[in-house]
């Protein structure tokens, strides 16, 4: 079971930082996670939320500033002092870190609150500029835009995203189409999650942080999961 790093080693370094992309960088898992919104000057930024109010020292929102004026902000200080002075990182500086390695690169567009026209365009054009199509996945809540990412890129790997339960996620998936599944904890043991897997598709599970919920998606088939403490979830699935 593929083991991936959710928004870098975001248990021990503040999430979405270059910072916690090194650390993930170092360990042996398939991959990382991160998250892409669109700047007022239209650059793509590795961040969860569509605010910078909970990483960083700034507010407001991450569409409203420029790349330049959100270099300007903390990004890491909130986390731990030891931090401060990160700074938010755009899909450019990641892709580069990961240029010289094996991981995949797991981009979430969060396109589910704000639909940032054309990101979808961009992201496709930033990862082929690093030469990066084949080892990319790119998911989102937001289907439509893995629709426009599917006519677009067919070769690229896409994964729908799901918060709440389906009756029939297969069919679903097929119809948009994506080439994976990607499903919350509290719902990866329910019925319909092992039927797609007995269909043959991708699953992969978020966020999980307990050694004995990782095991027992190991063992129910699941292809992969997405976890904050990467390091600790290895060394426990070693044991």
């Amino acid at each position: 079971m593929d083991i991936f790093a959710h928004r870098g080693v975001s248990a021990h370094c503040p999430e979405n930082t270059i910072a916690a992309f090194v650390a993930a960088s170092k360990l042996p898992i398939a991959g990382i996670e991160l998250d892409v919104h669109l700047t007022a000057d239209r650059e793509l930024v590795v961040i969860h939320d569509e605010m910078i109010d909970r990483t960083s020292n700034g507010s407001g929102y991450v569409k409203d500033y420029t790349l330049q004026e959100l270099r300007a902000f903390d990004f890491g200080s909130w986390f731990s002092p030891e931090f401060e002075g990160e700074s938010i990182p755009t899909l450019g500086d990641i892709l580069e870190l990961f240029a010289g390695t094996n991981h995949r690169i797991n981009i979430e567009l969060k396109t589910d609150i704000f639909p940032y026209n054309g990101i979808e365009a961009l992201v496709i054009k930033e990862v082929a500029a690093y030469q990066m199509t084949e080892r990319v996945i790119i998911s989102s809540f937001n289907h439509e835009s893995i629709q426009i990412v599917s006519q677009r890129a067919p070769y690229i790997e896409k994964a729908a995203l799901f918060a709440e339960i389906l009756v029939d996620f297969y069919g679903y998936t097929v119809q948009i189409p994506a080439n994976a599944i990607h499903v919350s904890l509290t719902t990866a043991f329910r019925k319909s999650v092992k039927e797609a897997l007995n269909e043959g598709a991708t699953v992969r599970v978020y966020t999980v942080n307990d050694i004995e919920y990782a095991k027992q998606l190991q063992q129910l088939g699941v292809q992969a999961i997405f976890t904050d403490d990467p390091g600790k979830i290895v060394s426990g699935l070693a044991d």
